[in-house]
């Protein structure tokens, strides 16, 4: 059974995330491409037709992207950092934000931390809140749908930066922060090591909710096919439990804390 070893669980505890090589087939990877080609509407052999830093697209249902996600290696991995069976299947995978060469900056780039439920406004994502439970999110996951190297625009993670965050949104109790709230202190978190989402098409790397991360702007020249679902769970994390218990999303929650 393909399962992560216990230094995969211990390095997603301390630093953050995990990056599992061959979580799903490049011939699905190949699939969901061609898929998202169409839904671009540019043409892959005529780099003339990228004429946008971004492409968004919004969720897609179809198979190949439900195989992705939920292969035997992902499914025992969501068991092992947020507990067993507290998870929802994904049969969708968010969206996708379509990276092209460009000499244009694109305007997503930032640090932030995805926030995990509503707010007062539910239809504004800004307002959406992130609290010190993760209330409603087990994991950020980011989907490799095309070879990604560090020249296109590979996914910036600060390393360890969860711990801050962890600390950032204990005195906010239930309630949380915004999205936009938590992310204008972040400037407040020592600096740290920056890790870029590079791999083979079929990565998946599994983070932490309160890892600080970032888009940048595309120098090479093949655009960069991704999705950055979230995983939600079934029931909230419960910080109190003992520690036998705990998941490593929570270890990772009361270590920051506790430094």
């Amino acid at each position: 059974m393909e399962e992560l070893t216990r230094e995969q669980i211990n390095s997603f505890i301390n630093d953050g995330l995990v990056k599992i090589e061959n979580a799903f087939s490049t011939e699905i990877a190949d699939e969901c491409r061609a898929i998202l080609w169409k839904a671009t509407q540019c043409d892959p052999n005529n780099p003339d037709s990228w004429t946008q830093p971004v492409v968004r697209i919004g969720e897609l249902g179809f198979e190949p992207f439900k195989k992705a996600a939920n292969t035997l290696i992902l499914h025992n991995a969501f068991d092992q950092l947020v507990g067993k069976d507290n998870w929802l299947p994904r049969l969708t995978l968010g969206s996708f934000p379509i990276r092209f060469p460009s000499k244009e900056s694109a305007n997503d780039t930032g640090w932030h931390v995805d926030a995990s439920f509503a707010g007062e406004n539910a239809n504004n994502y800004f307002e959406w809140r992130i609290n010190v439970n993760s209330k409603a999110r087990g994991l950020l996951m980011l989907f490799l749908f095309s070879d990604v190297s560090e020249n296109d625009a590979p996914t910036i993670i600060k390393k360890g930066s969860h711990f801050d965050v962890a600390k950032i949104l204990e005195p906010e109790g239930e309630k949380g922060l915004s999205f936009m709230e938590l992310a204008q202190k972040l400037n407040t978190i020592s600096t740290k090591e920056e890790i870029f989402a590079t791999g083979k098409a079929g990565t998946v790397y599994l983070c932490h909710p309160f890892i600080v991360h970032s888009a940048q702007n595309h120098y090479g020249t093949t655009p960069k096919f991704m999705a950055q679902p979230p995983l939600l769970t079934k029931y909230d994390f419960n910080l109190n439990k003992i520690n036998v218990l705990l998941s490593p999303v929570e270890k990772a929650i009361l270590q920051g804390l506790k430094m």
